[in-house]
């Protein structure tokens, strides 16, 4: 997987956020996602739009390089499209301008209202330990840098086991993750002053 575009501007990442956050747009990714491939009359069909709608969300999708066209399965103007593998992390709120903070947080509801019910469902559909859906909850002590280092392990992890949809062996299938640190406030472990 790549990293998204190296010493992205405010701006840059205010229309980044604009973009993930629009309804249409994270439809056309997430069935980027699903089905690997779509053009602008698929994705009309199957997300009730028209052809001129998803076109125009299409190309803006491009120019922020979360998609790209297919050139080989492309001709005239029928324009095919791929999701193109992206990463990317949000810096800390209190460097943002007013903008990209608003941005982002109209983005981290919506990602919140996902994140809600993939929690949901994954208890729902436990089997037990050799599932397909697996629950973790964890609790231990750790210091800043040991989680910062842990973090980096966590993303190792994810790109050694993890495959590029094209690449995924057989029997693979798409697995949506989350994972979230948050350390509890300091007062109510030994009695210091609350705080980071």
């Amino acid at each position: 997987m790549t990293d998204g575009p190296p010493e992205m501007t405010s701006l840059e990442r205010t229309a980044l956020y604009k973009s993930l956050g629009n309804p249409l747009r994270r439809r056309i990714l997430e069935h980027l996602g699903r089905h690997g491939e779509a053009n602008s009359t698929v994705l009309a069909r199957e997300l009730g739009e028209s052809s001129g709608t998803t076109s125009y969300h299409l190309r803006k999708l491009a120019e922020q390089r979360l998609i790209e066209e297919i050139p080989e399965k492309s001709g005239g103007r029928e324009r095919w499209w791929r999701a193109l593998p992206f990463r990317h992390t949000t810096p800390d709120p209190a460097t943002m301008p007013p903008e990209e903070y608003e941005a982002a947080v109209r983005l981290a509801h919506l990602k919140i209202e996902f994140d809600t019910a993939l929690y949901r469902r994954a208890h729902q559909e436990y089997r037990g330990p050799g599932g397909w859906s697996q629950v973790q909850r964890h609790g231990t002590w750790l210091t800043r840098e040991e989680l910062l280092d842990f973090m980096r392990e966590y993303q190792a992890l994810l790109d050694r086991y993890g495959h590029p949809r094209e690449e995924a062996p057989e029997g693979a299938r798409p697995v949506l993750m989350r994972f979230y640190a948050v350390p509890e406030p300091v007062g109510e472990w030994n009695g210091e002053p609350t705080g980071p």
